[in-house]
């Protein structure tokens, strides 16, 4: 299946790089582009409440001050990040005007928890998710990503790290093969990567013979259908 719809999820403190990889992908063959900007909150803690649902008041004074310090510091955290979430959102929307290219950019701000579930939602509705090299070394957003737009989903992702050369045409492939149906699908639906390129190798891993009765080693038929 080609690539109609590629979704690039970026922090709010990221560079433009990752968006400009996921551009550049789309210009290259006719995709639409969809931009996720998000920015998990720092986590705001309730004050402890008695029975009857009136809050503690602490003992000192000078505890008091220093919860109502912090809480102030958390509000005013939120209030930066929800600017800054607008600020790249607008920035971003700019970059993409002048490219020409057919996008949409959302902004998301969750917890930690909800993260994956908001990248899912989004990943299911693209045909594919890029990951470039600033949210690949984010380690708090990064893994999050991941396993919401590839692990829930199924659907492929596309990693890009630092330094390495991103396309949806590549000349060499590596199909990794254990006779399994995660391996079939994956094939199938990269027929038309596989079919483009010049040269696609396949490694085997823990594969099983085909069962076709004429002796044949495993990944035998895979290799033909490379082919």
């Amino acid at each position: 299946m080609a690539f109609r719809s590629v979704l690039s999820v970026t922090g709010a403190d990221h560079s433009d790089q990752d968006v400009r990889t996921a551009a550049s992908l789309c210009a290259e063959v006719g995709a639409y582009l969809s931009v996720l900007v998000m920015s998990p909150p720092p986590l705001i803690m309730p004050s402890p409440l008695l029975g009857d649902g009136i809050p503690e008041w602490p003992g000192q004074r000078a505890q008091a001050i220093a919860r109502l310090d912090k809480r102030f510091r958390q509000i005013e955290r939120f209030s930066q990040d929800m600017a800054r979430l607008e600020t790249t959102s607008r920035e971003i929307q700019k970059q993409l005007r002048a490219m020409r290219l057919c996008y949409d950019v959302d902004t998301h701000y969750c917890d930690q928890a909800s993260v994956g579930d908001a990248v899912r939602q989004r990943a299911l509705c693209n045909d594919l998710t890029i990951v470039g090299p600033a949210l690949l070394n984010d380690i708090n957003l990064g893994p999050l990503v991941i396993n919401g737009s590839l692990f829930d989903t199924g659907k492929p992702v596309l990693v890009v790290p630092e330094g390495a050369e991103a396309t949806l045409s590549p000349r060499r492939v590596l199909v990794g093969w254990d006779s399994r149906v995660e391996a079939s699908r994956s094939v199938r639906e990269a027929l038309h990567l596989l079919a483009g390129a010049e040269k696609v190798r396949v490694a085997l891993v823990d594969p099983e013979a085909t069962c076709t009765g004429n002796g044949t080693e495993p990944g035998a038929d895979i290799a033909a259908l490379s082919h």
